[in-house]
C-alpha cells in the first residue's frame, strides 16, 4: 500500500505479499483452568510507543502497566543500530514487565449524582525526553499526563569507626547526627557530646580515616502525574490522540472534541461540537477521533451513523464543516431495524503514511483512501456470519460491543478482534486474499472455544445508544442458539477480543483476552 502511483504499479507487478505464518510469542497474566477473572483486572487499552520498544496496557481497575523490549537490549543496541552493523536479528520481539502505577481512582460527581469509573479508556504515548517516558491516560472524565523515569537510590559506605550505642539503629549514618546543640570552640571546631558518646576509637587512634563514599546505586522506576486535564467533558471520553507537533492533543466525547496544549491543563478549545440546541433532535454521536500522523492541522472523527469526517483546523476555530466526508451508501431496500446500530464506527486509525484510513464497524473493516471519498477502497467481512443473529446480539447487548482495529507498519495488513477471543488479519494490498483467523491462546491456530467465564457487565455509554430498547421489533425474535459459523465452530459472545495493537515496525501483534496479554509474531 504505497502512496505514490509508481509504487502501486511496482507492487501490483510483484503481486501481493505472501501470507504470514503467525506464532505464539508471550503471554502475561495467563489464567489457570477454572480461574475466575476479576472485573478490575480486565484489560481495556493497549498501545505501543512509536519505537516499538515499550508497550502500555490499561485495565478496568485504573492501573497502567508498562512493558519494555528485551531482545535488543541483550546485544547492547536498538534494532536499527544492529542492522547498520550487518548483525542478523533473527529473534522475534520479546518484552518484560517494567512497572505499573495507579492512574485513576473511582470518583463520584455530586452535582450529577454520577459514579465515575476508574477504567482506563485510552492510552497514548508522548515524545520521550531525557530518558523519561511520557504518556496520556484517560477514564470517562479525566485525562492525566504521566512521567515515568528511573530514579537512582545511592548507598553510602560507613566510616571505619565502630558505632557502640547506635549499632542497632542502622549504622553510623543514622546515629552520628543529633539535634542537640553544639558548642563552638576556637579555630572553628565544635563539640557535640552525642558524637563522642556514640563512637569508639581504637587504642592508639586511627591511622587513616575512611570518609563515606557512594559504593553502589540501585535504580527504581518512579511514575509521577505531571498534569491533570479535567472538567472539560460532559459526556464520556472515548478517544484521545496526540498531534504530530508534539505540543497538543485532542480528546473526544460523544458530542464534542477539545484541543489541549500539553503544558496547559486548565484550558482547552472546543473545535467540534455536534450537540443540537434541542437534544431531541440528536441523530448521531462522535465515536472516535484521531490526528493525522504527519499533518498537524488535520484530524478525522467517526460517527454512530457510519460516516468519517476529515477536518482542517486551518479553516476555522470551530470546525462545523468538514473538508471531506467518507461514507458508504446503503443498498436500496437493505435497510432494517439494525442498520444504524451495526453501521456505527467503533474505531478509526490512520495508516503510518497518512494516506489511508481504517475504520471498524460491527460487521466489517473498511479501508479508505483520503483522496477518494466516493467509497472505501477495500471492505473486509468480519461478522457477516452473525447477520442472522442480530436479534440475539441486540438482546444481550453484544451488538453494542466496540471492537478496535489496527494496521501494520508497512500498511500491507489490517487486524481486528472478534468473539471467542479470536482476531482476524487481512491483507490490504491489491490482489491479496490473505484472511487469517487466530485465537488468543498459546496455540493461535487451534480455534477452539474454552469454557466461558462469567459474563462481565456491559460498560457502554448510555448516550451512544440513540436507538431505544422500546423500539425493538418482536418479529425479529426466534433465532436459534448457539451461533455456529460456516466451519461448524461455535462462538461465545461472553469472551470477546476488543483491544489489540500492531508493532509499528515489525509483524508483531499484542492483544487482550480478558486479563491476559498475548503477543504473536510472524
Amino acid at each position: 500500500m504505497d502512496s505514490g502511483d509508481g509504487g502501486e504499479v511496482a507492487s501490483a507487478a510483484a503481486g501481493p505479499p505472501t501470507p504470514l505464518e503467525w506464532k505464539f510469542s508471550q503471554v502475561f497474566g495467563e489464567r489457570t483452568a477454572g480461574e475466575e477473572v476479576q472485573e478490575v483486572d480486565i484489560i481495556s487499552a493497549i498501545e505501543f510507543d512509536k519505537t516499538g520498544d515499550h508497550l502500555a496496557t490499561g485495565d478496568r481497575g485504573g492501573r497502567v502497566v508498562l512493558f519494555e523490549r528485551t531482545d535488543t537490549k541483550e546485544h547492547g543496541g536498538n534494532r536499527r543500530d544492529l542492522e547498520r552493523m550487518d548483525y542478523s536479528v533473527t529473534r522475534h520481539p520479546e518484552f518484560r514487565y517494567k512497572t505499573e502505577f495507579q492512574s485513576h481512582e473511582p470518583e463520584f460527581d455530586y452535582l450529577k449524582s454520577l459514579e465515575i469509573e476508574e477504567k482506563i479508556n485510552k492510552i497514548r504515548w508522548c515524545q520521550t525526553a531525557n530518558g523519561a517516558l511520557f504518556l496520556l491516560s484517560t477514564n470517562d472524565k479525566t485525562i492525566k499526563f504521566w512521567k515515568v523515569q528511573e530514579k537512582k537510590v545511592k548507598k553510602i559506605s560507613e566510616m571505619n569507626m565502630d558505632p557502640i550505642k547506635a549499632s542497632g539503629n542502622g549504622g553510623i549514618a543514622s546515629s552520628s547526627f543529633s539535634s542537640s546543640p553544639k558548642t563552638n570552640l576556637a579555630n572553628g571546631d565544635c563539640s557535640d557530646q552525642s558524637e563522642t558518646n556514640n563512637l569508639s576509637f581504637p587504642p592508639g587512634g586511627i591511622s587513616s580515616l575512611r570518609l563515606p563514599v557512594v559504593t553502589s546505586s540501585e535504580t527504581s522506576l518512579l511514575a509521577r502525574c505531571r498534569r491533570v486535564y479535567a472538567h472539560a467533558h460532559d459526556y464520556h471520553i472515548n478517544s484521545i490522540s496526540n498531534n504530530s507537533d508534539g505540543e497538543t492533543f485532542i480528546s473526544a466525547d460523544d458530542l464534542r472534541i477539545n484541543l489541549w496544549n500539553l503544558e496547559i491543563s486548565n484550558q482547552s478549545f472546543n473545535i467540534v461540537d455536534v450537540k443540537p440546541t434541542n437534544m431531541e433532535d440528536l441523530t448521531e454521536v462522535i465515536t472516535s477521533a484521531e490526528f493525522h500522523p504527519t499533518h498537524c492541522n488535520m484530524l478525522a472523527y467517526s460517527s454512530s451513523k457510519g460516516s468519517i469526517r476529515l477536518i482542517d483546523l486551518r479553516q476555522s476555530a470551530l470546525c462545523d464543516s468538514h473538508s471531506k466526508l467518507f461514507e458508504e451508501q446503503e443498498a436500496p431496500g437493505s435497510r432494517s431495524f439494525f442498520t444504524e446500530i451495526i453501521a456505527s464506527v467503533s474505531d478509526v486509525k490512520f495508516a503510518r503514511d497518512g494516506r489511508y484510513l481504517l475504520s471498524r464497524d460491527y460487521m466489517t473493516l473498511k479501508l479508505w483512501d483520503i483522496n477518494m471519498d466516493s467509497g472505501p477502497v477495500s471492505t473486509f467481512q468480519v461478522h457477516e456470519y452473525l447477520r442472522p443473529k442480530l436479534c440475539d446480539l441486540y438482546e444481550n447487548d453484544s451488538i453494542f460491543d466496540k471492537f478496535e482495529c489496527c494496521l501494520s507498519g508497512d500498511g500491507n495488513r489490517v487486524a481486528t478482534g472478534s468473539y471467542s477471543n479470536l482476531f482476524r488479519i487481512f491483507g490490504s494490498t491489491t490482489g491479496s486474499t490473505e484472511a487469517t483467523t487466530l485465537e488468543a491462546s498459546k496455540n493461535p491456530m487451534r480455534r477452539q472455544v474454552q469454557t466461558p467465564s462469567r459474563p462481565s457487565r456491559s460498560l457502554t455509554s448510555s448516550i451512544s445508544r440513540v436507538v431505544r430498547r422500546e423500539m425493538f421489533d418482536p418479529t425479529f425474535a426466534g433465532a436459534e442458539s448457539p451461533t455456529v459459523d460456516a466451519n461448524g465452530n461455535s462462538f461465545d459472545f461472553t469472551t470477546k477480543l476488543l483491544h489489540l495493537a500492531w508493532h509499528p515496525s515489525e509483524n508483531s501483534i499484542a492483544c487482550a483476552a480478558a486479563n491476559s496479554l498475548y503477543m504473536y509474531y510472524a
